[in-house]
Order: structure tokens, then C-alpha cells, then sequence
């Protein structure tokens, strides 16, 4: 599989840099979830005296495997290489030092001679913090008053927006109460992690989040966080901070 031998091959060019401490994977392939049409989420760890000249030479460890049909430099969580090979296979390289590791997700270590990484290893999950969970369910409300509004106003284009941005967080906040452990990986794994009468009920909405037929979709999500407030709210660590809101927005 390319994922497998870009791998190896990138891998083998950054072992070779001795500013590189330590090399490991996140994502679907950390998670050993990999399949054909995934990305590589390569990590390096670095120390921070070293970074700035590290970096300059990313797009040279990267052509170590094959020519690039596309990257671009962008930061994100951490300063990162997008890069998109003629194979069509998706490297996103990213370079971070101890001061600035993102304690989330699973990883796998692929090379760490001095053990940099051990301490990381107790604190990998997918779960939503306290403030995360208060932040999605925040969202939800916001982002559904928005939809009220652009909807009243007719303007269908941005009201499907609205209404994949309340979804959005919406799928994070019943992984929390259906499967936390996954909760971090949002829609994306909706479909393998919820119970099959919810998922049933959230492709409901999906499908009707077009320009034609958005307030239907309006219509089956409020009936959906009717059915899931009690507990939401029991969860929430400060619910009076959006339960004003969200009643507004739910019962209208």
C-alpha cells in the first residue's frame, strides 16, 4: 500500500536528520484504523532551538519518496507541510517540539532513540474535555440561531452552511454520550460509533440539508436534541452559560 512505503521511506530520510528527536504517526493509521484512501499524519519532534532550521528543510525530506504534485505551508496546530504526491497519496508533515505537542488522539511511535515520547503515551484519547463538550453544545445553540435567521431572511446557500456547522458539533457532543472514547473524531465516524436509531435519525437531517429542503431538516433536528437535552444538559458543566439560548432556539 503507498501509505505503508511512503512511510518507510520518509521515515528512513528523517532518522537520518539529527535535529530529528523523535518520528510518529497520528490520525487513522496511529489509530491502526488505516485504509487505501487514507492520509499519512507524519509527526516530528524536534527541539525548539533547532526548529526554524529544521523547517527549511521539510520539502526535501518529503521529495525523499517522489516528485510533489501540490504542497503548501500552512499552521494550524503546529507548523505544517500539506503535500499531495503525483500518486494522489496526501502527507501532511508536521513539526512540533515538546513546548507545543498536542496531547489528543492516539499516536504511534515510529522512532524515538531517547525515548522523548514515553511521557506522552498515558494522556492519548479521543474523549472531549469538560470545556470541549461545553463548547460544542455552545456551538450548537449559536450556530442554530444563526440558521433561524438566515433562514427567515431566504437565503437557502447559507443556511445548509449553518446547518452542517450545527451537525458538526452536534456529532461530537452524542459520540460523548454514545461512544466518548471516540468523541474527538466528530462526523467522521458518526456512522460506525452511534446506536443505528440515532444514526437513522441523523441521516434523517442530512438528508434534507439542501437549499429545497433545509427547514425540514430544521424540523428533525430539534426533534433530535428534544430527545437528547436532558442528558446534554446534565453533562454540561455551566448549562445556564446557553440553556437561554438553546430554549429560544430549540422551541421556535
Amino acid at each position: 500500500m503507498a501509505l505503508e512505503d511512503a512511510l518507510e521511506v520518509l521515515a528512513s530520510s528523517l532518522k537520518q536528520d539529527s535535529r530529528v528527536q523523535a518520528i510518529f504517526v497520528k490520525g487513522s493509521i496511529g489509530r491502526g484504523e488505516q485504509d487505501e484512501f487514507s492520509d499519512l499524519d507524519l509527526y516530528c519532534l524536534v527541539d525548539e532551538k533547532e526548529l526554524d532550521d529544521f523547517l527549511k528543510s521539510r520539502i526535501k525530506h518529503l521529495e525523499s519518496y517522489g516528485k510533489l504534485l501540490f504542497h503548501d505551508d500552512i499552521f494550524i496546530i503546529a507548523p505544517q507541510i500539506l503535500a499531495v504526491y503525483e500518486n494522489m497519496l496526501h502527507v501532511d508533515l508536521f513539526t512540533v517540539t515538546e513546548e507545543t505537542f498536542i496531547e489528543k488522539d492516539y499516536f504511534k511511535i515510529i522512532h524515538d532513540p531517547h525515548y522523548r515520547l514515553e511521557k506522552y503515551k498515558a494522556s492519548q484519547s479521543l474523549r472531549l474535555s469538560s470545556g470541549e463538550y461545553q463548547d460544542a453544545v455552545d456551538d450548537i445553540a449559536w450556530f442554530l440561531y444563526q440558521y433561524k435567521k438566515s433562514s427567515a431572511r431566504g437565503n437557502d446557500l447559507w443556511s445548509v452552511n449553518l446547518l452542517n456547522h450545527v451537525m458538526a458539533h452536534l456529532a461530537r457532543v452524542l459520540l460523548h454520550r454514545y461512544k466518548p472514547e471516540r468523541a474527538q473524531l466528530g462526523m467522521k465516524t458518526v456512522k460506525n460509533s452511534l446506536p443505528d436509531a440515532v444514526i437513522k435519525r441523523v441521516l434523517a437531517i442530512q438528508e434534507n440539508i439542501t437549499p429545497q429542503k433545509h427547514q425540514n431538516a430544521a424540523v428533525y433536528l430539534r426533534d433530535l436534541l428534544d430527545r437528547e437535552e436532558d442528558w446534554i444538559f446534565r453533562e454540561l458543566s455551566n448549562p445556564e452559560k446557553i440553556k437561554p439560548l438553546w430554549d429560544k432556539v430549540i422551541s421556535n
